[in-house]
């Protein structure tokens, strides 16, 4: 079985557990994908020693970008499933950096993943 982020090594942050590295599709400047080293498909499959480490490389990653390109805000997020849009196979986090005029109007931010929703 093939896999691409088994396959990747240009790690810019890393643990025991999981590694973070820069998205090769950034929706913003700094988006960063934390993913862990094991193949594990989606976050739900993920044992809690994983979930732990990995949401540590997330404190990291948040703290490299704060200090390198100082975002305003941050969106979160996980695609778990091809129904939710997982399109890699293999657990990713995005940790998407935003900022003040990215897009008119970023109220509703993750509700936005449906059109028509993110507004309420």
């Amino acid at each position: 079985m093939s896999c691409l982020f088994c396959e990747k090594h240009d790690y810019i942050l890393e643990n025991d557990y999981g590694y973070a590295i820069y998205d090769d599709y950034p929706v913003s400047l700094g988006h960063m994908l934390i993913i862990p080293k094991k193949h594990i498909v989606d976050f739900f499959e993920a044992d809690e020693q994983t979930r732990l480490h990995l949401f540590k490389l997330l404190d990291e990653a948040k703290q490299l970008l704060d200090e390198k390109y100082h975002p305003d805000g941050y969106n979160i997020g996980m695609n778990c499933q091809m129904a939710a849009g997982q399109s890699i196979m293999h657990l990713h986090i995005h940790l998407i950096p935003r900022y003040i005029g990215d897009t008119p109007s970023p109220k509703g931010g993750i509700r936005g993943v449906i059109p028509g929703k993110m507004s309420y």
